[in-house]
């Protein structure tokens, strides 16, 4: 096999080349002053052709990759593996409103008639539970960063309590809680735009412990910078937060270390300063196992 990858994404891409003990090579791409991408695959290829590349900031990505897929299949790829670690527009599973386009499908269908396999980290999914209901292909493939951030999490602190900021993050919160013998509590959420949030932490002591805010994504920040607030106010000595998909648009980083949060860390998931959590462990081990199965 070989691992290919984009400059925007390159250490991550790297450490999974280096663990498989194959070569990584770049896509280049070049953007033109109207906007438009032109894009150059290396034309040496094996059959089986690992594509890393992270999708936040979606757009221009997106026909990136549909050029790169279309480019490698003409120059001797037989099998693509797209490693998405964040995978986009998952959360708009249903229309909402009149008119609406349900991006979930049409993304989900567009990824499985462009790849063979896709494998993402923790995917936001509402009224489905297995990522094939979205990307319909068998080895359409999420994994839990849970392990990793549980083990993190072991090695800062002592004893702690973990909180999800709303109920949709418990599924994260008590698997990682569980595996480490820390306890947990989920606050509850309503939102009202883009960035006006209410939070409302459970009624609970707090007065005098660590708290370790888990979300899987971060946007705005202004969710964890509201839940941060409410535990200072209740007494609590320390507030850190772990974020799977460090999104931080514009101020967020700011947002939340003005709330009061003394560490931010995130996986590599999506690059940012933040990154303290490696996936690369993860996912090898899930591009081994589906390298194993037919497609």
């Amino acid at each position: 096999m070989l691992v290919i990858g984009f400059d925007d994404y390159r250490p991550q891409a790297q450490r999974i080349a280096d663990a498989f003990q194959t070569d990584y090579r770049e896509i280049s791409r070049h953007t033109f002053p109207d906007g438009e991408s032109l894009i150059q695959v290396p034309t040496e290829l094996p059959e089986h052709v690992i594509l890393v590349r992270s999708l936040n900031q979606p757009n221009s990505k997106i026909i990136e990759l549909l050029f790169s897929v279309s480019a490698l299949r003409k120059y001797g790829a037989k099998r693509i593996t797209l490693v998405a670690p964040y995978l986009c527009y998952m959360r708009q599973d249903t229309e909402n409103h009149p008119g609406e386009a349900i991006s979930q499908q049409i993304i989900g269908k567009l990824l499985a008639d462009s790849f063979d396999d896709v494998i993402t980290v923790d995917p936001h999914l509402h009224r489905i539970s297995k990522l094939f209901q979205a990307i319909p292909i068998k080895n359409a493939l999420a994994i839990s960063a849970g392990h990793v951030i549980g083990e993190f999490i072991q090695h800062q602190y002592r004893k702690g309590l973990l909180i999800g900021p709303d109920s949709e993050s418990e599924q994260w919160v008590s698997e990682i809680a569980n595996k480490i013998g820390f306890s947990y509590t989920v606050a509850t959420k309503i939102r009202r735009g883009d960035k006006q949030v209410d939070v409302h932490i459970p009624d609970k002591n707090y007065q005098d412990q660590n708290i370790i805010i888990i979300d899987d994504m971060a946007s705005t920040g202004r969710t964890i910078a509201c839940a941060t607030e409410q535990l200072l106010h209740a007494g609590a000595t320390q507030v850190d937060t772990i974020v799977t998909h460090p999104l931080f648009r514009q101020d967020a980083e700011e947002i939340i270390r003005q709330s009061g949060v003394k560490n931010i860390w995130s996986t590599d998931s999506i690059t940012h300063p933040t990154n303290a959590i490696t996936l690369d462990k993860l996912l090898v081990k899930t591009i081994k196992q589906i390298s194993l199965t037919n497609y």
